[in-house]
């Protein structure tokens, strides 16, 4: 055996390691790629690791107004549109059908305080797509016998109806969808350092442009606070996770000398009354994050934390009100590791 020569052998392999090794560790970084943009009646901010003067925001553009001809109840010829009407025909497609899906899963999760056909209440209230206020209880009752995911079914690309009354409204859980079909956009062109903004609703993975974890936010829930980022609760980074919060310290009116607020139980049809100010969601994608942050804030405080602590996949944080007014807060434990101021 010449055991010289394998000597030899083995130092060589390891030099060719060691130099893949550092000539990867010690890559040339790619351009940062700063995008900004209006869909969905809101604004997007994305921002990513690409090559150098590669913009895909006219890819991105066309992936979200794909996503409106679908979920858009602004737009009459889209596909959540023309089955609200009881247009004929009309097929559903796999987007629509993966939504769906996981809102009769939340709906089911939540004991139905997240249901996508309490959309006419909403608007009656003056938080959809009309002017109209009606919180007469009369008025409600009646809207109410049309609420109900028990209501309505998907046999293969149809949606079946028990009433034609019956109206979707995915608003509440497919901006979150559109934020996961832009990442994944993005990682299908290979890239690794993103992070994708739309609505509030967000998702990113990898390292920011000062190579570090992305950091993000959560805005302080009181009452002024209009401007995001200008009066925050806590900082966390995040890699490889999406983030959606819900509160009713920004949208609500007052009627009557009664304060209204837009997130409205569908077990009720009343807008929501509770001391718990904003819930938080961390899960692994954003469709999810985005379903269960709005349900919790209908549960309130004692049943979200209970909620939390038996459903893993979930990472939550609540801002809440105590006794006497001052501001709390509850971390699930892998929610505290993310925080960092």
């Amino acid at each position: 055996m010449n055991i010289k020569k394998y000597v030899i052998q083995f130092f060589i392999v390891l030099l060719a390691f060691l130099f893949v090794y550092i000539t990867l560790s010690h890559r040339k970084k790619g351009e940062y790629i700063y995008l900004t943009g209006f869909c969905q009646g809101t604004t997007y901010h994305i921002t990513y690791e690409g090559k150098k003067g590669e913009n895909l925001q006219p890819e991105i553009n066309s992936i979200l107004a794909e996503f409106d001809l679908t979920f858009s109840t602004y737009n009459r010829d889209s596909v959540i549109s023309r089955l609200n009407r009881n247009a004929p025909d009309t097929r559903v497609d796999e987007d629509f059908i993966k939504v769906f899906d996981k809102s009769y899963e939340v709906y089911r999760k939540t004991g139905g305080a997240f249901d996508i056909t309490v959309g006419p209440v909403v608007n009656a209230l003056g938080f959809g797509n009309t002017d109209s206020q009606n919180t007469d209880d009369r008025f409600v009752a009646g809207l109410m016998k049309y609420v109900g995911m028990d209501k309505v079914r998907l046999e293969k690309d149809r949606l079946v109806k028990a009433d034609k009354n019956v109206v979707l409204d995915m608003n509440g859980i497919a901006q979150g969808y559109s934020v996961d079909l832009v990442a994944g956009f993005l990682e299908g062109r290979g890239i690794r350092n993103y992070l994708v903004e739309i609505g509030g609703e967000t998702r990113c993975r990898g390292k920011n442009p000062n190579d570090r974890i992305w950091r993000i936010g959560l805005d302080r829930p009181v009452e002024g606070n209009t401007v995001p980022g200008a009066d925050l609760q806590v900082i966390i980074e995040l890699d490889g996770k999406a983030i959606s919060t819900s509160g009713n310290y920004r949208k609500y009116y007052e009627k009557d000398g009664k304060k209204i607020v837009h997130i409205v139980d569908p077990k009720t049809g009343h807008p929501v009354e509770s001391n718990l100010l904003s819930v938080t969601i961390v899960a692994d994608d954003c469709l999810t994050s985005d379903a269960y942050d709005t349900p919790l804030m209908v549960l309130g405080l004692d049943k979200s934390i209970e909620f939390l602590k038996s459903n893993r996949f979930l990472e939550g944080y609540l801002i809440y009100t105590d006794g006497e007014g001052r501001f709390q807060a509850y971390a699930t434990p892998g929610f505290k590791r993310l925080i960092v101021e």
